[in-house]
């Protein structure tokens, strides 16, 4: 295994198992094109895992000329709406994926009901009184064999009669379900008679109350992939116990032959994937929001400005797998720095303040400063700052008594001003507590940033802006929000685990070039790290949320099995 970033780069990129198997089907002529299917459920917001899944199942299919079609698993209408039907939407077309065909489980629910009819016919399917308690307590465990009931053997003609009568809302909710007919010996649980439908009274999104009875998504997942020719059905590792049953639905349809294949999920350090925590963090304001920069959901991601380039580069780096991994969630940061960095405007921006008067600068004088906005694209042109000799500096960038290898201000120190003139420090000011209020320094005239002949060499180079032209911004400065590599398997509530320093706010202050920055756009700050414009700017007040900080602290690929 590569042992750090460059040695990854460098390795020569293989197949991986699904595109072995794709290729294979082709070359054998099993398949002639390829059509895979992104199946989210509308039940939250799309996070960073999902983006492993379509980045997958989009990516085979234009390597090898096929189409993806985007079906949402709508049949559990109690936790789905129409706001995440429109996020996932919004992120798939933010990372840059377009879909063939926008399908629905939905669309399938008459032939669904169809599907059901065909088995109970086959004498292959049973409406069960049982309660879950009861269904449960007869399934039996993985070492012991379940149990037949009572109602198991009912007559092909009194199960028709009574799944018409659940389609037509004659029983209360919970009554009854239809279970497959297939063996509760099995050594796979799934294939101990799984429920095929269940009542339940609620509005659906799309259907209204046009039905009373869903389908489980284990029957409506492989028939909605028969129904659209679905050639390669890419599901995470979970699912491999389901597959004996996803073909044995296909079969005793016979429908069109769709093949499941499974993956290792993407699991990341100091983060929570599973949607219905998620969603408590949102339901429990443990966050803003499904886009709280803190959270690992696209949205949240994209707000925190992370690029889609960079989550697509983390995808493809850490690839697909069989096996579980927790990985780093420093190896995504480094691949959102890497391209920020190349990508990102710079600017300047001073956290914590102390002035610094520069007592030679001619009174009244205003100069106007060149520069780069991105030394990494001379496309990114250029930009001018005003200068007029008081200004702010970083407090931590001054000492009055500095160690021997300082190589910022100090009394009688020079530095360079980023795209300015070399200062010396002559003295200070202090109040009446003893903390600095002013820094007092000369300025060479002839050592301006692009035409210095002063002949100076100095080693330190300080960001700066102006005093009075500047403006206020707010900044979020965030961190991870769990404060253990792994909260999911921490004994206890995985909320306990929550980083309560994740956010800390300050005031800081900037050019004002700033001024026109557009929401989500990414910057820079110079000596700082990578910020973006929040959504919840105004008009000079303007927030920017931390998307990583400046430093690569990322030095290994952390994969730690899990599996």
């Amino acid at each position: 295994m590569p042992t750090n970033m460059e040695e990854l780069k460098k390795e020569e990129k293989s197949l991986n198992f699904i595109e072995e198997i794709i290729e294979q089907d082709l070359k054998s002529g099993k398949n002639k094109s390829i059509l895979t299917r992104f199946p989210p459920e509308p039940n939250g917001y799309l996070h960073i895992g999902h983006a492993k899944s379509i980045c997958l199942n989009f990516g085979v299919a234009q390597k090898y000329g096929g189409k993806t079609n985007l079906r949402f698993d709508d049949t559990n209408p109690s936790t789905e709406e129409v706001e995440y039907v429109e996020s996932i939407k919004t992120d798939l077309k933010w990372l840059g994926f377009s879909w063939a065909n926008e399908f629905y489980a939905s669309d399938y629910f008459d032939k669904l009901f169809e599907f059901a009819l065909i088995l109970i016919r086959k004498g292959l399917a049973y409406i069960d009184d049982s309660t879950a308690e009861e269904i449960a307590s007869l399934k039996g465990t993985p070492t012991s064999p379940g149990k037949n009931n009572v109602y198991r053997s009912r007559s092909i003609e009194e199960n028709e009669e009574l799944f018409f009568g659940m389609k037509n809302g004659e029983f209360p909710e919970g009554s009854k379900t239809l279970r497959a007919k297939i063996d509760m010996a099995s050594i796979n649980m799934h294939m101990r008679d799984p429920i095929l439908y269940r009542i339940k009274y609620a509005n659906h999104h799309r259907t209204g109350d046009k039905w009373c009875i869903y389908p489980m998504y284990d029957f409506a997942h492989g028939q909605s992939d028969a129904i659209e020719n679905i050639t390669h059905s890419i599901c995470t590792l979970e699912f491999v116990p389901h597959r004996e049953l996803y073909n044995w639905y296909i079969n005793k349809l016979e429908l069109f032959p769709s093949k499941q294949y499974e993956f290792a999920r993407l699991n990341l350090s100091y983060t929570i994937m599973s949607k219905r925590k998620l969603l408590q963090l949102v339901n429990e304001k443990h966050v803003a929001g499904w886009d709280d920069p803190r959270m690992p959901t696209l949205s949240g991601m994209r707000r925190r400005g992370y690029s889609s380039e960079a989550i697509i580069e983390f995808c493809d780096r850490i690839g697909i797998a069989k096996r579980e991994n927790l990985i780093d969630v420093s190896l995504l940061e480094f691949c959102v720095r890497e391209h920020l960095n190349k990508s990102a405007q710079r600017r300047m921006v001073v956290f914590d303040p102390v002035k610094v008067v520069i007592t030679n600068w001619p009174k009244g004088k205003i100069d106007a400063l060149t520069c780069e906005n991105n030394p990494e694209d001379e496309s990114a042109g250029f930009r001018e700052i005003p200068f007029n000799g008081e200004l702010f500096i970083e407090r931590e960038d001054f000492m009055e008594a500095p160690p021997k290898k300082f190589f910022r201000l100090a009394v009688g120190k020079q530095v360079r001003l980023k795209s300015a003139y070399i200062i010396t420090c002559n003295d200070i000011v202090k109040d009446s507590s003893g903390a600095i209020q002013e820094i007092h320094c000369t300025y060479v005239p002839e050592s301006r940033s692009g035409s210095d002949t002063s002949g100076i060499k100095v080693q330190g180079t300080l960001h700066w802006v102006n005093s009075e032209n500047s403006i206020a911004v707010q900044i979020n400065q965030y961190d991870r929000l769990f404060k253990v590599e792994n909260p999911s398997i921490e004994e206890g509530d995985f909320k306990n685990y929550i980083n309560s320093e994740s956010l800390n706010k300050v005031t800081a202050y900037a050019e004002l070039s700033l001024l026109n920055s557009e929401v989500g756009q990414r910057f820079q700050f110079l000596r700082k790290g990578y910020y973006c414009l929040d959504k919840d700017s105004e008009n000079k007040k303007l927030i920017f949320n931390r998307t990583v900080t400046l430093k690569d602290t990322w030095g290994q690929i952390s994969l730690i099995d899990i599996g």
